[in-house]
């Protein structure tokens, strides 16, 4: 039996056991000693970039590959299929700029979240570019409280990857914050500017979707995340 087969034989048989805590904790488990597999073996391939600089990192791509970018997902095919939540295998000051979107709030708050900030942090050379765009729960949490106002996030039109099941404004509430279990913490601005001040960043600033002021953006920004997605930039100090 090759490795493919046996894999799609252990799921199945962990999907026929009775308790559905168990079959969760077994499938997670399976899921990490993957990660760690994929993490293992790009740790090998990051040694290519170990006297490269300016590189432009594009984490939690998905399929949003982008030439000229170092593209990182660790389940998507991407240049390097890394765990963020372990340390970056890449130099000190390497990086002109690291971006991601829609990632940042797949990370436990505040462990590996701020581990990945700080690892960035490293990463990048004086003066670089971190940007990144997470759900924003201020604009939603709002709405809901007030009962109030257009009511944009709570419709399809807006918020067209909301799966179907979401119907009541409090089951996309739900949708927003843990997304099948998948999405670990929500953001507002002023968590993540508390954050990367933590970290060492400055000239932290929320910016507007695709922004012309940052042509970087109009590449990357993904047209279905425009309308409830919090963007921001920071910026590593030109001086210690």
């Amino acid at each position: 039996m090759n490795v493919k087969h046996a894999k799609v034989n252990l799921k199945s048989r962990i999907k026929k056991l009775p308790h559905p805590g168990l079959w969760r904790a077994l499938y997670d488990l399976s899921r990490e000693l993957g990660a760690l597999r994929r993490h293992r073996r790009a740790v090998r391939n990051a040694r290519k970039y170990t006297n490269a600089k300016a590189l432009k990192l594009n984490v939690g791509c998905g399929d949003n590959l982008k030439t000229g970018w170092v593209n990182i997902d660790l389940w998507a095919n991407a240049d390097l299929q890394l765990d963020m939540r372990e340390p970056i295998p890449l130099p000190n000051g390497s990086a002109q700029m690291i971006y991601s979107e829609h990632f940042f709030e797949h990370l436990n708050y505040p462990e590996d979240a701020k581990r990945f900030l700080s690892e960035s942090f490293r990463v990048l050379e004086p003066g670089g570019t971190f940007s990144v765009g997470v759900p924003d729960a201020h604009w939603p949490l709002l709405e809901y409280a007030a009962n109030v106002g257009d009511g944009r996030y709570f419709t399809t039109e807006d918020n067209p990857w909301a799966p179907e099941w979401c119907k009541t404004r409090m089951e996309h509430i739900n949708n927003l914050f843990r997304q099948g279990f998948e999405h670990r913490f929500a953001y507002d601005f002023e968590t993540m500017e508390q954050a990367l001040k933590e970290t060492g960043f400055v000239e932290i600033r929320q910016r507007e979707f695709a922004s012309d002021l940052d042509s970087f953006a109009s590449d990357l920004d993904s047209k279905i995340r425009e309308a409830a997605t919090l963007y921001v930039n920071a910026m590593k100090p030109l001086t210690k």
